[in-house]
């Protein structure tokens, strides 16, 4: 996915619907997500947040309207061609195995292997602490115990082992589904911190969030969908609380 022309979005909607029979939960949607750029996406709830996620992700194929990386038009069958495409996604649940390492979870669905004895398949766990302790590092987070499992981890740090694996496969565009939900204030700006790195690193973050001052602190721009449609779209810099919030109910 990468790409030497900055001028080019790493995404872009175009006119993208998703409908259910007779609900339009997704309406003839256009927005663009560019390197080293933060878009936070708010709604009410029915806004059409969840089925853009999915229709990004490769979990519902649109109705109508394409996707472009890069330039180029995309299609997806399912969710491993888009991750193989450089879009990952982090729901809220953070899909970890909690009983294993950082290592393992990185690679979880596709661990490395070695030769024992020459002919003998073996997990490689020494790529798998390698993996672990290079690729926290890159968010700031320093491991000392590579085999501690996730589960004894806080919030915060199992959000950044999320990443971490979505970093690891070289994602360039990451959507975050309410990343700072049930996490303590301290925590949240852990997690905030490590969009921050995210986008230094020039990737793409797609911020789905209730949270509006944790998109006020973290994103450039903020995309507002009501009742599957763009209700508005502003820069954080030229827009407030309750603009936001009036774009979201209509009044």
């Amino acid at each position: 996915m990468n790409n030497l022309n900055d001028n080019i979005p790493l995404l872009e909607v175009r006119n993208l619907s998703k409908h259910f029979g007779p609900i339009k939960a997704l309406n003839d949607l256009s927005m663009v997500v560019r390197r080293g750029e933060v878009v936070a996406v708010v709604g009410d709830n029915g806004a059409g947040k969840t089925t853009l996620i999915k229709a990004l992700s490769g979990v519902y194929r649109p109705t109508a309207g394409e996707l472009l990386l890069n330039g180029k038009p995309a299609i997806f069958s399912n969710p491993q061609q888009a991750r193989e495409e450089g879009i990952e996604t982090i729901y809220q649940d953070l899909a970890l195995a909690d009983n294993l390492s950082i290592g393992a979870n990185i690679f979880l669905g596709r661990e490395p292997m070695r030769r024992a004895f020459g002919f003998l398949p073996v997990l490689d766990r020494r790529k798998m602490a390698e993996a672990a302790c290079s690729t926290m590092a890159l968010l700031d987070f320093h491991v000392s115990r590579t085999e501690t499992p996730v589960s004894n981890f806080s919030g915060g740090q199992r959000q950044a082992v999320a990443i971490g694996r979505a970093v690891y496969w070289d994602a360039q565009i990451l959507i975050m589904d309410e990343p700072t939900a049930a996490l303590g204030v301290p925590e949240q700006r852990k997690v905030l911190s490590l969009i921050h790195k995210l986008k230094a690193q020039g990737r793409g973050v797609i911020f789905v969030s209730h949270n509006l001052q944790d998109i006020f602190a973290v994103s450039d721009r903020i995309v507002v969908l009501r009742r599957g449609v763009l209700a508005g779209e502003r820069q954080i810099s030229e827009t407030n609380h309750d603009e936001v919030v009036k774009l979201m109910v209509g009044g």
